[in-house]
């Protein structure tokens, strides 16, 4: 079941012959995934939030506000990470809800406007996806020689 519940969580594995870094340059590697370009803030976690590390990201333009919480295990090289959205999630409800877990979301709003040919066409306006967020923390980790744990049920 361990392969299963892997590929079900997200969890992935450093490759072979990768030498695991210590603690501390895991945690500068992923803080220094912080920039203005980054769709994203890390930082270091509170204690009510139970992690080492958070990457934040709030999504206006479609009322969602995503976080990944992010805790160091050095005993056994991994950083387990739990993925939480709040928003309109479905769009099948006006109100806010609450999701956890790793999937992959991801959203595009469209305009129509006259092109240069003077025919009408569909323009992208907006784009989403979760793994603008994700796959950079995560290959941070396996960059590090450390394990990237998703986690869904225990924290």
């Amino acid at each position: 079941m361990g392969r299963l519940w892997d590929r079900w969580t997200g969890t992935k594995h450093p490759a072979a012959g990768v030498r695991p870094l210590p603690t501390l340059e895991v945690r500068e590697a992923l803080l220094a995934l912080n920039g203005p370009d980054a769709p994203f803030q890390v930082r270091h976690g509170f204690p009510k939030e139970r992690a080492d590390l958070v990457a934040d990201r709030r999504v206006p333009e479609l009322d969602l506000t995503v976080k990944i919480r992010m805790r160091l295990v050095p005993a056994a090289r991994e950083v387990r990470a739990l993925e939480e959205q709040w928003g309109n999630i479905s769009h099948e409800y006006s109100g806010r809800q609450y999701g956890r877990g790793g999937g992959v979301m991801a959203a595009k709003t469209w305009k129509l406007e006259k092109g240069p040919d003077g025919r009408r066409r569909f323009v992208e306006t907006f784009r989403y996806s979760s793994r603008d967020m994700k796959d950079p923390l995560r290959d941070a980790v396996l960059a590090a020689g450390w394990t990237w744990r998703g986690v869904l049920l225990k924290w």
